[in-house]
């Protein structure tokens, strides 16, 4: 049933890791963008950015990139969090804070916050399946999510471009 990874610090696997980057400078080459990419503090993010400060890019680390912090679940296998805390969680997916640690209002503000700072054009990111899917699927100004509404985490590597319309 696997582990409750948010925050908890990660390494990945090298060559997932260099191959995720290879995949970052085929876009930025595909799209005539510039060699810099803002990644992560966590290890898992950061392990593609060495790859790609070893072939001359400038990488930034922003905190704003982080994935949602779990509290107290961090790293806890999913089968010893009680059930009736998972359920508090579902039943108000947005504003409880699982395990006492940030709720997806909050993660979607810090992600709203991080795009709205970046009126200067188009960004290579490397985050996490949460940060992006609260990009994709929170809505401004959200009231109410329901679990059945939250997507599937993204495959390791997967890409993304927002808004579509500029893809």
């Amino acid at each position: 049933m696997g582990r409750c990874i948010g925050r908890t610090d990660l390494a990945v696997d090298p060559r997932k890791a260099k191959r995720l980057a290879h995949r970052i400078r085929h876009t930025a080459r595909q799209h005539g963008l510039p060699r810099a990419v803002c990644v992560s503090p966590l290890r898992r993010a950061q392990d593609v950015g060495r790859w790609l400060a070893r072939w001359g890019w400038q990488v930034t680390v922003d905190a704003g990139l982080a994935e949602l912090d779990f509290g107290a679940w961090e790293g806890l296998a999913w089968s010893v969090i009680a059930w009736t805390d998972v359920w508090a969680w579902q039943g108000d997916l947005l504003h409880h804070a699982p395990g006492g640690g940030e709720s997806l209002a909050d993660l979607s503000q810090r992600v709203q916050a991080y795009v709205a700072a970046g009126n200067d054009g188009p960004r290579l990111l490397v985050s996490h399946a949460g940060w992006i899917n609260a990009l994709l699927h929170v809505p401004v100004g959200c009231q109410h999510l329901a679990a059945d509404d939250w997507p599937a985490p993204l495959r390791h590597s997967q890409g993304v471009c927002w808004p579509a319309a500029r893809c």
